[in-house]
């Protein structure tokens, strides 16, 4: 081999480097903060309406007898209340360039992010991760079976699929951006099908002259509740957010990017989730929708675009995992935990019950997330005012320090989420006295000196 062509390898070999995100907990570069709010926009809007995310709104209409229109007000509500701690705490990545977990410490202490905030984190984001691909899986079988005959082995689909996105995770953000992207347009196409199919070439009950004049009938036990469970689902990225926004441009972008995103988004999906519920009783829209035609064309629309949305929603949650699991191993490298937190999500996307007990799951998850997403939020938007000062900075690296104020709410928080009843919407009153408590107490306190 020649020098010239040493050289060249050489070249590749760095180039191939490069292509993969190794930034892991420090500061990422200035130059490299350059994302423009409207891409942001563009990635929660992608990775909003896919079949884990329609599972709340579909059963508030299901399971707690609540009109389309009920279910769409009562899951938008709480989405947007959890969507906008999620915005403002996606600032001090935006800001310092860190990533959610590591700047969590300035609230938390080392010790209680490292050992119960990241790992809380990451089996979150475990569930959903197999949560989106098991109902994903189940939408491209059903529809084969539907075309074909033939219903091919759950497996065959959902280990092939959940390593895709893994890997696509790996490579880091710029992938993340780039393939959201470029999946929006095939996604806005696929959920106008699905209305169009609905609201159309139905001839029974599932048209739009049935459905608009619909009367908002609303049982306020299961409207807040339901309000309640979406808050729920989506506070807990309060945890993650800065993992995106650590890319911004300026923290404005990051904020409105990811509010703006979000906000419709999960509009798209309360919408969707919702009438495929009230008027074919079927909680994955991807599946009712097909049912309603024998086109190939719109049958393979809906079928790319269940494949594609499921890919969105898990390389999100696959990337932000993984950085959950480094603040916790600090000695592995971003690339390691990612493939780590990957290969335990395969694992987990073999087991198709977790979905089916979704509700029971979502609200143990609840439990555990209520309280530190309270904490986070109060201690960041009241105690610190936005703004991290030196001291709060300086606990980024104590690797002793811990906030015992803190862990009291947490554990505090805990138990009263569970002793509360359904119909108290235990979720919002959880997380409305935590919050409008732990300033009382952190008063003129201190900690981690």
């Amino acid at each position: 081999m020649n020098a010239a062509e040493r050289t060249c390898n050489l070249m590749r070999a760095t180039s191939r480097k490069t292509m993969i995100e190794t930034i892991g907990l420090e500061s990422v570069p200035k130059e490299q903060q350059n994302t423009p709010w409207y891409r942001f926009a563009i990635i929660q809007i992608a990775i909003a309406a896919n079949a884990g995310n329609f599972l709340v709104p579909a059963l508030a209409v299901l399971e707690g007898g609540l009109s389309f229109w009920a279910g769409v007000i009562s899951t938008c509500i709480g989405a947007l209340l959890g969507f906008l701690c999620v915005s403002y705490l996606s600032l001090p990545g935006a800001r310092l360039g860190i990533p959610a977990q590591y700047s969590i410490r300035t609230m938390l202490g080392v010790q209680g992010t490292r050992y119960l905030s990241s790992p809380i984190r990451s089996i979150t984001s475990l569930y959903w991760f197999s949560v989106q691909t098991i109902g994903g899986t189940y939408v491209i079988q059903q529809l084969i079976l539907r075309i074909s005959g033939r219903e091919l082995p759950f497996l065959l689909f959902s280990i092939p699929l959940s390593i895709l996105m893994v890997v696509i995770a790996i490579i880091g953000f710029d992938a993340v951006k780039k393939a959201t992207t470029y999946f929006l347009p095939l996604l806005l196409l696929g959920e106008g099908t699905m209305l169009y199919l609905y609201f159309t070439t139905n001839e029974g009950i599932g048209s739009w002259l049935t459905l608009s004049p619909a009367p908002i009938e609303i049982s306020w036990p299961s409207f807040f509740f339901f309000s309640s469970l979406a808050f729920v689902q989506y506070v807990s990225g309060v945890s993650a957010s800065a993992d995106m926004t650590r890319y911004a441009k300026t923290p404005s972008h990051g904020f409105w990017g990811l509010l703006v995103g979000n906000g419709i988004g999960f509009f798209i999906t309360a919408f969707i989730g919702c009438a495929s519920a009230y008027l074919f009783q079927d909680i994955n829209p991807y599946v009712s929708s097909s049912n309603q035609t024998q086109s190939p064309i719109f049958i393979s629309i809906i079928t790319l675009t269940a494949i594609v949305s499921m890919v969105s929603i898990n390389i999100s949650n696959a990337y932000t995992g993984g950085y959950s699991l480094l603040n916790t191993f600090s000695r592995l490298s971003r690339v390691q935990s990612a493939v780590l937190f990957g290969g335990v999500g395969v694992l987990l996307s073999g087991f198709p019950e977790l979905v089916t007990e979704a509700e029971s799951y979502i609200s143990m998850l609840g439990g555990l997330i209520i309280p530190i997403s309270a904490v986070i939020t109060s201690d960041y938007l009241i105690v610190k005012r936005l703004y991290l000062n030196d001291r709060a900075l300086s606990q980024l690296t104590k690797t002793s320090s811990i906030n015992p104020w803190a862990m009291i709410y947490i554990i505090v928080g805990g138990v009263v989420y569970f002793s509360l009843p359904d119909e108290w919407s235990p979720g919002f009153l959880t997380f409305l006295v935590i919050f409008i408590t732990y300033p009382i107490v952190m008063k003129n306190k201190t900690w981690g000196d």
